[in-house]
């Protein structure tokens, strides 16, 4: 943990948000959103990425030496993604001698999408048909965790959230490519609008700066990301090679 002194004063916060296609950073100033860039890139978040931030401390008139922290996305996600997201936000807290905070990117992505006094899920692709799935609920302007991450198929997803006692509000990705099945149901499972769907990097930055003024801030060298499982390479390495390393 750093030094809670550091906690003091305006809050600018530096976030990258690389979990899902869309490369992300923005700048906030104790809650205020100062400049955010949001880029659909596939996959070449290492290609954009630095550039984005070089662009965005320009437009929201800050310099690193600024910054109290470093707040990124930690999945679960692309993996490929979050490897980038990661290792460029821990070289970059690292450079400017600056702690890293890390924030679930379903989180981020619930905080992006409010339902009131209601039900938010989150959803992101976990391949094969399935998806990561977590539960949150908006009371009295802030958000709780009801279910923790996990993957299920997509049918599945559906089935729980339309067991809930009220209507529920979900974004994520597969929001779009399920759409149908969505709005085929009972009305309880409302699709987010599409402005909502995808993670931003200013709810990334939001949250992070919640987590620092918790003194919740660690060392680049202390931060993992949230995979949720393993990589398909691993798995198929493991399957191959008896689990031989």
């Amino acid at each position: 943990m750093f030094n809670p002194s550091g906690r003091k004063g305006p809050v600018l916060i530096l976030a990258i948000e690389t979990a899902t296609p869309v490369s992300g950073v923005a700048l906030t100033k104790s809650g205020r959103l100062l400049a955010e860039i949001n880029i659909q890139t596939g996959n070449t978040h290492s290609e954009r990425l630095m550039p984005q931030i070089e662009t965005l401390f320009a437009l929201g008139g800050a310099s690193p030496s600024e910054l109290k922290a470093v707040a990124v996305s930690i999945g679960p996600g692309s993996f490929t993604g979050l490897r980038i997201g990661l290792t460029s936000a821990k070289t970059l807290a690292y450079a400017w001698s600056k702690p890293i905070v890390g924030v679930p990117t379903l989180e981020a992505l619930a905080y992006g999408c409010p339902a009131g006094n209601g039900w938010t899920a989150t959803m992101l692709d976990a391949q094969k048909g399935r998806v990561y799935l977590a539960l949150y609920r908006w009371q009295n302007g802030r958000l709780s965790e009801v279910w923790p991450v996990k993957i299920v198929a997509i049918e599945q997803a559906l089935q729980d959230l339309a067991d809930l006692p009220g209507p529920v509000t979900v974004c994520g990705e597969p929001v779009r490519e399920y759409r149908e099945m969505f709005t085929a149901g009972n009305g309880k499972v409302v699709p987010a609008p599409e402005h909502a769907i995808m993670p931003r990097a200013a709810c990334v930055a939001f949250l992070g700066m919640e987590l620092f003024q918790a003194g919740l801030a660690v060392s680049s060298a202390e931060l993992n990301p949230l995979y949720v499982r393993r990589a398909e390479a691993e798995e198929l390495w493991e399957k191959r090679c008896g689990g031989r390393t």
